[in-house]
């Protein structure tokens, strides 16, 4: 299959900027509980009172349509008053991550020729002040005080001034301009229109009705600069999911308990990193034994249910039964527990989701919907759902999108959530074809018109025998092991692929490895490689003789957000480790650990 379409669910109708979402539910349920702060309940009738209240301050001090505004902080519930107010007004909101460093907040404030911004902090505040060296009118603080400040400075401007600049706005306006996560140099910035916001916003909630819904909860962990957790927040304004926020990582299992929600949006790593405390936690009580038959065990049980949905009478073996309900008792109640006891379906997005990760989880009783999408997707260009979700794949495409795959592989996009282009028009040169976006990665459709993502086409390597290899499949498989973070395959014009094994910093600082001055370093521990070498020796089983890794090293690096090796939502900056790192890949083919 070449190509596969999913029609739209909804249109536009009546609605002609992301505002519409807000007035339309405030005009449906206003006393319904939109947020939930610190344990407060904030209605629906009462956030938009404040967003209002907050544009006039806008308006107050000059802020005027087609103005660029910049949101530069945490994840936070003043993160969508300011979001909404700058919006109401007609100013572009340009959102920039908590942990983005002084160069990219420079380049982006200089870029999108930023005119106003809010920060979260003083130290964001003068990070911004001194990336702008032209005349710039405001930064206010995201913080109650200065939100009520700006709510008494506008409470001269009059409603008919309010409302005549939010029905100014139409469709195909700039609502945001969003700026890549920078795995390949620069961030690029990324023309986001109320067409795309409002047109996901409505198809994804009509798609996904049975989990998110009028009586349903979810905490927002994720960076609201990025696009993904940008388009939840508004899927549960318009649907009526009440959001609590927590932006700090140390405090979510404690939130997972106050709030119990019914459904999180999360990436692979959350999930990893509790399969391995699992996994740690019975090593620790000697039942290392038990957990490895009771993982098994979880996810033979996800793959009887993924078999069900095409064949309602199959029945899971009697000892696969039995085992089921004991291991529950013992070990997937407490998982679901964890996660608050009320979870009905997790949602994996931003980077790839083992397989046996996503049936571990159905198997413990919680179900892991994977989607896909980009930036320039407006969040999901593909997803699974109930009832036709497979581990492997990230679904068919979202409804009102047409993917297509190359001659060459590549998945192109086109539809109501792609961006109509970069803000830089030299950024556009290559980014589409015959109207369908170049999304970079490489994947197919099977013949039910699900997609599964195989690659990145600047990840492919020739080796110097010309195979062309497209690590993808092999990396992931290798970064299931709780000690990998990222696992970096290399070898063009090499003989054959080696890798480079970046340790989770986490599991380096348990085991009090610490990279010198902050630099990699390679660790020579063979306690380590031991560990190691049974999840690339596993991974080298499931790829051709020229795809499997002879030789590898074990890296410890900065790995924190927004560092030189990783972007702000973790993805691995590729060319930086491979220019970086490069005496490091020389000696890996002569003193490397042989697989």
């Amino acid at each position: 299959m070449d190509d596969v379409s999913t029609p739209l669910l909804q249109e536009l109708g009546h609605r002609r900027s992301v505002t519409d979402l807000l007035v339309d539910r405030a005009a449906e349920a206003p006393d319904h509980v939109a947020f939930r702060i610190r344990s407060a309940p904030i209605t629906t009738r009462e956030f938009e009172a404040t967003v209002k209240q907050v544009a006039k301050g806008l308006i107050a001090h000059g802020v005027t349509a087609g103005d660029t505004l910049a949101i530069h902080g945490a994840t936070a519930y003043e993160w969508a008053v300011a979001d909404f107010a700058a919006t109401w007004v007609g100013a572009i909101v340009v959102p920039i991550f908590d942990s983005a460093s002084p160069t990219q907040v420079r380049h982006i404030m200089a870029d999108a020729k930023v005119r106003w911004a809010f920060a979260d902090s003083e130290e964001k505040r003068q990070t911004i002040a001194d990336a702008i060296g032209r005349p710039f009118h405001e930064t206010w603080q995201l913080d109650d005080a200065s939100i009520r400040a700006l709510i008494e400075d506008g409470a001269h401007v009059a409603e008919d001034e309010l409302d005549t600049r939010r029905a100014a706005a139409g469709p195909d306006d700039i609502a945001t301009l969003v700026y890549t996560s920078g795995t390949e140099g620069l961030p690029k910035g990324v023309i986001l229109t109320h067409r795309n916001l409002i047109g996901q916003i409505l198809n994804i909630g009509a798609d996904y009705a049975e989990i998110v819904h009028d009586q349903g909860s979810t905490i927002i962990f994720l960076p609201l600069a990025h696009v993904l957790a940008r388009a939840l927040q508004l899927i549960c304004i318009a649907q009526g999911m009440t959001i609590s926020y927590e932006a700090d990582p140390k405090n979510a299992i404690g939130a997972l308990a106050e709030v119990r929600p019914t459904f999180l949006v999360v990436v692979p790593r959350i999930l990893e990193k509790i399969r391995e405390r699992l996994a740690g936690a019975a090593d620790a009580k000697r039942l290392g034994w038990l957990w490895r038959d009771a993982e098994a065990t979880g996810i033979a049980w996800g793959r009887h249910l993924e078999r069900r949905q095409t064949d309602s009478t199959l029945t899971p073996p009697r000892t696969l039964a039995v085992k089921h309900r004991l291991y529950d008792r013992l070990f997937y109640r407490k998982v679901r527990s964890l996660l608050g006891g009320r979870i009905d379906y997790l949602l994996s997005g931003a980077a790839p989701l083992g397989a046996t990760v996503n049936l571990l989880f159905r198997g413990m009783g919680i179900e892991v919907i994977e989607g896909y999408g980009l930036t320039e997707t407006t969040a999901p260009l593909a997803g699974n759902r109930p009832g036709n979700n497979y581990a492997g794949t990230v679904g068919p495409p979202s409804p009102g999108h047409t993917i297509r795959i190359s001659p060459d592989g590549e998945v192109l996009a086109r539809g109501i959530g792609v961006s109509p282009g970069f803000f830089r028009e030299e950024h556009n040169r290559d980014a589409f074809i015959d109207g369908f976006l170049r999304t970079g990665d490489l994947g197919r459709l099977d013949k039910d018109g699900r997609l599964t993502i195989t690659g990145r086409i600047r990840d492919t390597i020739v080796t110097a025998g010309g195979k062309t290899i497209a690590p993808l499949r092999w990396q992931s498989m290798v970064e299931e092991n709780p000690l990998v973070a990222h696992a970096l395959v290399v070898g063009d014009s090499r003989p054959y692929p080696a890798a480079l094994i970046l340790l989770d910093p986490d599991e380096a600082a348990y085991l009090d490895i610490v990279p010198p001055s902050g630099e990699a370093t390679i660790v020579d521990r063979e306690d380590l490689v031991a560990r190691i070498l049974p999840s690339i020796r596993h991974a080298n089983l499931d790829v051709s003789s020229p795809e499997r890794v002879k030789r590898f090293a074990l890296i410890a690096a900065d790995l924190s957000p927004g560092s030189d090796f990783v972007t702000p939502t973790m993805k691995l900056r590729r060319s930086r480790v491979l220019q970086d790192l490069a005496p490091l890949i020389e000696t890996l083919y002569t003193h490397g650990h042989s697989v």
